[in-house]
């Protein structure tokens, strides 16, 4: 759950980045939102989540 929800905020923060200085329009970032809904429904959205959750841990298990 703490994923999804740094996800959501992590891509969030980005398309907000994107509209206000890139020139994202309304109806691109409309668009991807419908996308993502529909690629969440669909049989391939655990390999999507499992593939989120491996890099995450990658990243994680990084030291400095």
């Amino acid at each position: 759950m703490i994923l999804s929800i740094s996800g959501i905020v992590l891509f969030g923060t980005i398309a907000f980045l994107f509209f206000r200085r890139d020139g994202l329009k309304v109806s691109h970032a409309l668009v991807s939102a419908l996308f993502g809904f529909y690629v969440a429904g669909s049989s391939i959205a655990p390999s999507i989540t499992a593939g989120g959750a491996s890099l995450a841990s990658l990243i994680g298990g990084i030291k400095f």
